[in-house]
């Protein structure tokens, strides 16, 4: 897999029928080795490593309905009451990032009301907090550490 925009960080890695798997540690499993998923493992690690998030607050790849349509998102932190710190969109590092991926995490978000946002192929990072109130977002240079 192709270098990403993120320290190094070390993985498990399997290999079974003709497929390459990377360890999971907050699915507790090994996942078939895609270029999202490189990236979704990165993300996971960066906010462990980088940003001191528990493992016990993340969660990743589950399903949220949106208008009665199931869909999935990536990576979620929660704050200790349960609500939602951190949701992350992660897209294979040849995907640009463009209008739609901010339509599409904001789509998400109308139901999971994070205040962060992070947009990311692995190269490229975007942050954003929002602004409930004034029913607007703020860029930001990066996410704010675990207890900040």
């Amino acid at each position: 897999m192709q270098a990403l925009n993120f320290p190094q960080y070390e993985f498990r890695f399997k290999s079974s029928e003709n497929s390459i798997y990377i360890f999971d540690e907050i699915r507790k499993k090994f996942v078939v080795l895609q270029p999202e998923e490189w990236v979704r493992q990165h993300v996971v690690k960066y906010l462990m490593v980088e940003k001191n998030y528990p493992k016990s607050l993340i969660n990743v790849e589950k399903e949220l309905k949106i208008n009665g349509l199931k869909k999935r998102y990536d990576v979620v932190v929660f704050n200790s009451d349960g609500t939602i710190a951190i949701m992350v969109e992660c897209k294979a590092p040849e995907i640009p990032i463009q209008q739609k991926t901010f339509d599409q995490i904001a789509r998400y978000n109308l139901a999971l009301k994070a205040t962060y946002l992070m947009v990311t192929n692995g190269k490229s990072h975007y942050y954003c907090m929002m602004d409930y109130e004034k029913e607007a977002y703020q860029f930001l240079r990066g996410l704010p550490n675990y207890k900040e």
